[in-house]
């Protein structure tokens, strides 16, 4: 068997090689466009001014409607009346009273009030299927509050 690769191809390969190698070195080289000079003159740039907003001026009426009297409710209630900021308790003898989303007999309850609980009266008085309502929130847990009937409910000292 004869042997190809002597010492003689194997240089010879290697001479090729580094022969086409600088010739595509220098044929780059050669080619290569020349570098263009940089261009150093400002850029110009667009500017847009935006003016500010300005107040826009509020014309008053000429003449204003004077607005009737009404008869302003009494700041203090009387002994044993229900009002906004009294507190009130459900009746002795009721086991539970309904307090519901919105006065009125078919709106769904939130939760029940049990015999002797205590809660403020923060709005009201709404009159629906025929009873006073009033809104209570229990001042030891604000989210049990609610629309109850003023029927089932009575005034107590502040604690």
């Amino acid at each position: 068997m004869k042997i190809i690769l002597n010492g003689k191809v194997l240089i010879a390969v290697l001479v090729i090689a580094s022969m086409l190698l600088c010739g595509s070195l220098v044929f780059v080289l050669v080619r290569r466009p020349a570098a263009a000079a940089p261009d150093l003159t400002p850029a110009s740039a667009a500017l847009t001014v935006i003016p500010a907003p300005t107040s826009t001026p509020h014309t008053q009426p000429s003449m204003l409607t004077p607005i009737p009297p009404t008869a302003m409710p009494s700041p203090t209630p009387g002994a044993g009346e229900i009002a906004i900021s009294v507190y009130v308790q459900v009746a002795p003898g009721v086991d539970a009273l309904n307090l519901r989303a919105e006065p009125g007999l078919n709106n769904p309850p939130l939760s029940l009030a049990f015999n002797s609980e205590v809660f403020l009266v923060t709005n009201g008085p709404e009159l629906a299927d025929g009873y006073t309502w009033w809104y209570l929130t229990a001042s030891y847990d604000t989210s049990r509050a609610g629309w109850a009937v003023q029927d089932f409910l009575t005034v107590i000292p502040s604690p």
